[in-house]
């Protein structure tokens, strides 16, 4: 009585007519439920915000103002293989990794 007050529900009664195939069914299809979750939920998304960034890194061109993952503003002066040289002051210029470029302000 105290357990149904407090909202547990009783333990089953451990019964000889139950089939231990449709137990072992229903948690493969929760096991199968759970990763489609996570795909849905949290691969897929990742994946897409992933080949966006990609897709921004490669559209990069020499005067787009952009926005490194540290916060620091600049444009591009010149790019090279993996490296931008970024421009955040006059005659202050920066060497950074391409990858470190969060997103574009201002294309030109």
């Amino acid at each position: 009585m105290m357990m149904w007050v407090l909202g547990f529900a009783p333990p089953p009664q451990q019964g000889g007519g139950g089939d231990p195939m449709s137990g072992l069914i229903s948690t493969f299809v929760m096991f199968g439920a759970i990763i489609l979750i996570f795909y849905f939920f949290i691969i897929r998304p990742q994946k897409k915000r992933q080949q966006e960034h990609e897709k921004l890194l490669q559209n990069l061109r020499k005067g787009d103002r952009v926005v490194l993952a540290s916060g620091i503003y600049g444009t591009i002066s010149e790019i090279e293989n993996g490296t931008i040289l970024l421009q955040i002051a006059d005659n202050v210029r920066v060497k950074v990794d391409k990858n470190a470029v969060a997103s574009v302000v201002e294309k030109k």
